[in-house]
């Protein structure tokens, strides 16, 4: 007898968890990030939702952020807490995993978009509430924001290492080092018996 779907999606959910959950913790341990439990859950959930296969796998900043954020802001009631929320978790995951897609994007005026999109969730989400009590998730988000792209950027960084099986990726993943710096690569370039140095004669 298969197994229901609902029972299918909900063994995907959790085994995406568990994927995501171990790479969230080192980046944040990794950056130097004081965050809270209930943040550092949040960036997970976020990630297993983008993964999930009913999620579009490409860039989710296909429209101007400034439009986006105007129609959010726009909006009322829930419609605009969910817009906002979106537009947050969007241009986070856009940042940390799509950043070499953006061409000729101001990627600081869109985190400052993504930033503002948490800032104002956040303030509604407490308006609501009407007491401040409990993790503020998306207020610290919003302040943090560039930090916390940082910390998707090594997920991504540790995922794209992971999955170079062959010559060619391995290529691609110091040239990537090269561009960004990142230590996440050259870490694990280094475990490969790469040695990762900035030198025009290739990879030694």
């Amino acid at each position: 007898m298969s197994e229901p779907s609902s029972q299918r999606f909900i063994s995907l959910t959790l085994s995406l968890d568990d994927c995501f959950r171990e790479p969230v913790t080192e980046a944040v341990r990794g950056r130097g990030v004081e965050t809270t439990p209930a943040t550092e859950s949040y960036l997970v959930q976020l990630l297993t939702e983008f993964a999930k296969p009913s999620v579009q796998t490409t860039s989710p900043l296909t429209q101007p952020v400034t439009f986006l954020l105007r129609d959010a802001m726009n909006a009322s009631g829930q419609e605009r807490f969910k817009r906002l929320q979106a537009l947050g978790d969007g241009v986070l995951y856009g940042l940390g995993f799509f950043s070499d897609t953006m061409k000729g994007a101001d990627e600081d005026y869109v985190a400052q978009v993504g930033s503002s999109a948490y800032e104002h969730a956040a303030r509604m989400l407490q308006t609501g509430q009407r007491q401040v009590g409990g993790p503020n998730v998306l207020g610290e988000l919003a302040t943090k924001f560039d930090c916390f792209v940082a910390v998707l950027r090594d997920v991504s960084d540790w995922f794209s290492a992971k999955a170079a099986h062959d010559e060619e990726a391995l290529v691609r993943l110091y040239e990537r080092w090269l561009k960004t710096g990142s230590t996440v690569l050259q870490g694990e370039l280094g475990q490969r018996g790469l040695l990762p140095l900035r030198n025009p004669g290739g990879v030694h």
